[in-house]
């Protein structure tokens, strides 16, 4: 119990200090009447860095993004993003925080009625009414750094499961956030197009330092993240396998029963797997 204490203390000091982690969950609990979503839950995700949620279905897993996004609100314990703590806010004050969250769905839940240039500068046009050149600007910039700047003025309808989710991808980061959500972004799609996804999502933590807490299932695409970085070299952007500390930088947390069954780097996490029935089981 004093080791959890301190553990707890020395997460609050560090929420609280300047360039500390840009989210803390400290002894987060949640239940629905009976049922335990999250029980005792801490961790601190550092800036540009990237959280990688496992688990068994109903693990608590989405619950965690729900959580960081103020749409819920823990039974006990403490959560802060960007150094502000949020469980007690106000809906006014949780619209300033959401300002610097991205969120990027399991479907890409586009707007099927608006085109694609329309749908990455939604929120831009119709929430922060940005000037229509200055948004169109940034609308492009960011197609442009999903590769598909070709497809600005196509519908959703128009477009494949990859690509749709690439504009989800475009539309989250258009407001410039700090922080992306990820709630199993390449779901339903085949092997080539789901690598085309994780690509994005390092691009976007190591060419433009946005954090990363990625919700999935798919291990393939987990390690892909974790393990891979990438460069510019010149006018051109690069993948490569990440170095021990900068594969170090992406940590895996495997929910089970609502608690935090592990937490540690991809290559602890195949170590583990060895020696944790619940872990080994996953992993195959």
């Amino acid at each position: 119990m004093a080791v959890r204490n301190q553990r707890r203390a020395g997460l609050l000091d560090e929420a609280l200090a300047h360039g500390g982690p840009i989210i803390v969950f400290d002894g987060v609990n949640l239940s629905f009447d009976d049922k335990v979503i999250l029980r005792d839950v801490s961790f601190t995700l550092q800036t540009g860095h990237t959280k990688v949620f496992l688990g068994a279905s109903g693990a608590g897993k989405s619950t965690i993004l729900r959580l960081i996004l103020g749409l819920l609100k823990p039974d006990a314990g403490r959560i802060f993003v960007n150094g502000e703590e949020i469980e007690d806010m106000a809906e006014e004050e949780l619209m300033r925080v959401r300002g610097d969250l991205g969120m990027v769905f399991q479907e890409g839940a586009l707007f099927d009625s608006l085109t694609v240039r329309e749908n990455v500068g939604y929120k831009l046009f119709e929430e922060l009414n940005w000037p229509l050149d200055k948004a169109n600007a940034r609308v492009e910039e960011v197609l442009g750094f999903v590769g598909l700047s070709e497809f600005i003025d196509r519908m959703p309808s128009e477009l494949s499961g990859g690509q749709r989710r690439r504009v989800a991808i475009a539309r989250a980061m258009a407001a410039k956030p700090r922080i992306l959500l990820y709630d199993e972004p390449t779901t339903g799609l085949d092997p080539i197009t789901s690598v085309s996804v994780d690509e994005e999502i390092i691009k976007l933590r190591d060419l433009e330092g946005v954090s990363s807490v990625l919700v999935t299932h798919q291990l393939r695409d987990a390690f892909f993240v974790a393990e891979h970085t990438a460069q510019r070299n010149g006018g051109r952007v690069s993948l490569e396998r990440a170095v021990a500390h900068k594969a170090d930088e992406a940590e895996f947390i495997m929910l089970k029963e609502g608690g935090i069954a592990f937490e540690g780097n991809a290559a602890e996490l195949r170590q583990a797997a060895s020696q944790d029935q619940y872990i080994h089981a996953f992993l195959s």
